[in-house]
C-alpha cells in the first residue's frame, strides 16, 4: 500500500479528523470496522490507517460522506468531522462541496434478511447513481 507523504504542519490537521473516526467507530458495535472495509471496497487495513490518528494517511474525499453514512455519524459528529477534514484538505473542499449539491430521493427497498445484504444493496445503489449521475454531467 503506497503511503502518501504529507507537509509537518498538515500532519496535526490530519490526525484531528482521524481521532474523530476512531472514536466514533470505538463507539459503534463490533464489526463496523469490517462493514466499513467492505463498503468502500477496502481491506480491514485501510480501516485501521485512516482510523489511527498516528498514521499520516489521508482520508480520500470520496470516502468522506460514505463513511459519514456507513457509521452513521450524529449530526454534531458529522459537523466536527468535516470541520477538521476541511481545515486539513482545504483544497478537497470543493469536491465535497459537489458531493453534498445533490438531492436525496428515497427508495422502497426488499428486506434481503440480514444488515449487512441490505447496506451492500443501498451501497451499490447509491454509486449507481452518482456514476450514472457523473456520465451526465460529463455531456
Amino acid at each position: 500500500m503506497s503511503m502518501q507523504v504529507t507537509p509537518a504542519g498538515s500532519q496535526h490537521l490530519i490526525a484531528a479528523y482521524k481521532a474523530i473516526l476512531r472514536d466514533v467507530l470505538d463507539r459503534r458495535p463490533s464489526g463496523m470496522r469490517q462493514r466499513l472495509a467492505e463498503a468502500l471496497g477496502k481491506n480491514r487495513s485501510f480501516i485501521t490507517q485512516i482510523a489511527n490518528p498516528a498514521y499520516q494517511t489521508p482520508i480520500p474525499a470520496q470516502h468522506v460522506h460514505p463513511i459519514i453514512q456507513i457509521c452513521h455519524f450524529s449530526v454534531p459528529e458529522r459537523d466536527r468531522f468535516l470541520e477538521a477534514y476541511h481545515r486539513a484538505h482545504p483544497r478537497r473542499l470543493l469536491l465535497l462541496k459537489e458531493r453534498e449539491r445533490g438531492r436525496r430521493l428515497t427508495l422502497m427497498l426488499p428486506d434481503l434478511g440480514t444488515e449487512q445484504k441490505n447496506h451492500r444493496l443501498d451501497l451499490l445503489l447509491s454509486e449507481f447513481a452518482e456514476n450514472v449521475a457523473r456520465l451526465i454531467e460529463d455531456n
